[in-house]
């Protein structure tokens, strides 16, 4: 090939350019892009792991609520229980009350009339409240001690009874006075 050279134009040599002033490297740029590009990934890791663990502790913190929640109504399903339990038994005593007192009004009315009072007879007592089997505590507690004997003089000691399982809890027992008693749905 033929050259042409013109000895006033300076030439240029194609393997080595000059830098223009103020200019960096191309080799710098591209290492400095990978550098901000690592420190940005390393930073997002970082952040999804914190993310995922903190997510996992709210998951863990749902389920313990969860477990709260069933175990605050098996608790006000005992509570109802007992309290059903405590209800049924002062009915009893009241009944039994209530009988004992007819019976000593009777003495003393037979007494104002002037017949002796029977004091071998033996006083009337309230129909008791027929037994249900159940493994709750209340009714586990309301069952008879074998333990306990009876009174010195030989009458018979008031005996526990095993108290009748106790309503739905998501309804609430209303007593009225005439002794009806009534179920309302709570919300």
């Amino acid at each position: 090939m033929t050259m042409i050279s013109v000895p006033d134009v300076p030439a240029i040599e194609l393997g080595e350019q000059e830098k223009a002033p103020g200019r960096p490297n191309r080799a710098r740029t591209i290492g400095a892009v990978m550098v901000g590009a690592a420190l940005v990934t390393f930073v997002n890791v970082t952040a999804a792991i914190y993310l995922y663990r903190g997510v996992n502790d709210l998951r863990a913190i749902e389920a313990r609520l969860d477990q709260l929640g069933q175990f605050e109504q098996r608790i006000g399903a005992r509570i109802d229980t007992v309290n059903n339990g405590f209800q049924s038994r002062f009915e009893t005593l009241d009944r039994q009350l209530q009988a004992s007192f007819g019976h000593i009004n009777g003495n003393i009315a037979r007494l104002e009339q002037g017949q002796p009072a029977a004091a071998e007879a033996e006083m009337p007592r309230a129909p008791e409240p027929s037994a249900f089997s159940g493994t709750t505590v209340a009714e586990a507690s309301a069952v008879e001690n074998p333990a306990e004997p009876d009174s010195v003089d030989g009458s018979p000691a008031f005996k526990r009874k095993v108290a009748p399982p106790g309503p739905n809890p998501s309804y609430q027992r209303i007593q009225q006075a005439d002794g009806k008693v009534y179920y309302k749905k709570i919300n």
